[in-house]
């Protein structure tokens, strides 16, 4: 999920020339200016920023009931969580066991009883009020999503716009939600009511952590329900920010909870009596199981699962483009979102320029300490996923694919970065589409690069994939641009462009990639039950 990242970059970009440049922001160590409950961040003052290796996160990451949540049971383990930048130790995580869950949700089911009577106005001005909190601790928030997650702080305060428009976009939804009247014979008619589900969960993953807790949270509280969400355990510090915003914002306590944990605390989310839905993004084998179990309980679930995208670039293209697009589609966030397209097609007649200039932009990126304004790519978000990463491009070449450029660790300048989990982007040439690097989601920067010849060949090779999360297109013939579109098996697709997710417009996959939709108009109905009522004006006809 690439949030609005490409929209907002260019946006930022007319607003600053036709270069993008950031003002290089001095890096102060954090000092006595901690501000509790805020996981001894900063408030940003334009002046002050964290610096890589410096921030200690010793608050309670837990929340409900109005603030933060101390864990009673002092036997459960706690888990280190890194800081990717660096590999220290950021913090250690305890989870959150069944007695924890139950009050979370108890929490949140008392809140859903206030919230659900409010009128879609007066839940519209406590998100309005959240979403303008957000963007006034924009820097603030981005930088410890930075310190979690490894991204660059040029996409991370883009992740954080994106959760402030998605807020403010539901708040607008919120306002509009509607049944249908019918009319019926003898002046007796029938109407249905658009009604909030409960306790919603929402379980999120490591690589847009404030994001996807703002992308869940905003649909389900504006249609009346509550949510409990629980973060990824390797990046559970931002949500913890966003419960406290929306509780800051006149939100009743247990509106939005959060619960820290692994498996086990999401097993028992799923499986709590008084959870009425789930939504997850993650890997497709932990979809599988969270679908499962929430079957158990006949619960509706939101899944946002994996991609391994294909992106078919014709002869006809902009080469210009294409090669811009190639690189969103692939190195965005390290290569760490699910609708990447990986899989690259290119027509057989311009692949050779195309991978000069894919190749020789790729090696131009800058990597880096991620607080940096001119670092273009962080850190992977642990030490073992880079292991795996690295794995598959090692994997690649035994099954002939030739790299053209990266796929090597990488050790930054910075002696206090030595440690962190750097690598330099991949380009792959030679693919076919039986190696394993474009059969499996690789999840880091690396591009596979296969030619084709014909458009029916290509569209046979795109959709012989058992997921469908997105899709691209890069051609000046706008007739097949939509043909081809039309024929991919994707949810999600792009017409000279790549990675662009507004919060208007639904985002989600066919297949085995996922079930239901985040973000536009239509998330409504997966976050409300329809109840339809039936009004006679006249005499019951009876048959006895």
């Amino acid at each position: 999920m690439a949030g609005l990242l490409r929209n907002l970059l260019l946006q930022t970009c007319s607003r600053r020339g036709s270069k993008f440049s950031v003002r290089h922001l001095k890096m102060a160590l954090l000092s006595s200016l901690r501000t509790p409950g805020l996981c001894g961040a900063l408030y940003y003052t334009g002046t002050r920023s964290i610096s890589s290796g410096t921030l200690h996160i010793k608050d309670s990451l837990n929340f409900w009931s109005g603030g933060r949540v101390s864990l009673k049971d002092v036997k459960t383990k706690s888990e280190p969580v890194y800081e990717p930048a660096t590999g220290r130790v950021l913090c250690q995580l305890q989870a959150c066991g069944a007695a924890d869950v139950d009050a979370a949700v108890r929490s949140a089911s008392a809140a859903f009883t206030v919230w659900s009577k409010l009128a879609g106005m007066e839940r519209a001005r406590v998100m309005l009020e959240a979403a303008r909190l957000i963007g006034k601790r924009r820097e603030e928030i981005a930088e410890i999503e930075v310190v979690n997650n490894g991204k660059s702080i040029t996409e991370a305060r883009l992740d954080v716009d994106s959760a402030r428009l998605c807020i403010e976009y539901f708040a607008g939804q919120a306002t509009t939600l509607s049944g249908q009247h019918v009319q019926l014979p003898g002046g007796s008619f029938a109407y249905t009511r658009r009604e909030p589900l409960g306790v919603c969960v929402g379980i999120g993953a490591w690589n847009y952590p404030f994001q996807i807790a703002a992308w869940k949270s905003a649909p389900a509280i504006a249609c009346g329900n509550s949510m409990v969400f629980k973060p990824s355990p390797v990046t559970p510090v931002t949500a913890v920010l966003l419960a406290e915003i929306y509780s800051q914002a006149g939100a009743p306590e247990g509106l939005f909870s959060v619960v820290q944990g692994g498996q086990e605390t999401g097993s028992l989310l799923c499986h709590h009596p008084s959870v009425a839905k789930v939504s997850f993004t993650g890997s497709v084998p932990t979809g599988k199981k969270i679908m499962e179990m929430a079957s158990r309980g006949v619960k509706p679930v939101t899944l946002e699962l994996g991609g391994k995208s294909p992106l078919i670039i014709f002869e006809d293209t902009d080469l210009e483009n294409a090669v811009r697009g190639a690189l969103m589609a692939n190195f965005l966030s390290q290569g760490q979102v699910c609708s990447n397209g990986t899989r690259v097609f290119v027509q057989s007649s311009v692949l050779p320029p195309f991978l000069k200039e894919v190749a020789r932009r790729t090696k131009a990126i800058q990597i880096g300490d991620p607080l940096l304004d001119e670092t273009r790519m962080g850190a992977l978000v642990s030490k073992p996923h880079l292991e795996k990463v690295l794995g598959y491009v090692k994997q690649a070449k035994k099954e002939g694919a030739r790299v053209l450029c990266g796929g090597e660790p990488f050790i930054p300048a910075d002696p206090k970065l030595k440690d962190g989990y750097y690598m330099t982007p991949c380009v792959l040439d030679g693919c076919t589409d039986d190696m394993t690097c474009v059969r499996e989601e690789i999840f880091g920067p690396v591009m596979s690069v296969l030619s084709f010849d014909t458009e029916d060949e290509v569209l046979r090779r795109a959709n012989d994939s058992a997921l469908g999360l997105a899709a691209g297109v890069f051609t000046k013939d706008v007739k097949r641009a939509h043909r081809v579109i039309q024929n991919l098996q994707a949810g999600s697709c792009f017409i000279n462009n790549y990675n662009i997710t507004p919060v208007e417009v639904p985002f989600g996959g066919y297949k085995a990639s996922g079930i239901g939709r985040e973000n536009g108009q239509v998330t409504i109905e997966f976050y409300t039950q329809l109840k339809t009522v039936v009004v006679e004006m006249g005499d019951v006809d009876s048959l006895f």
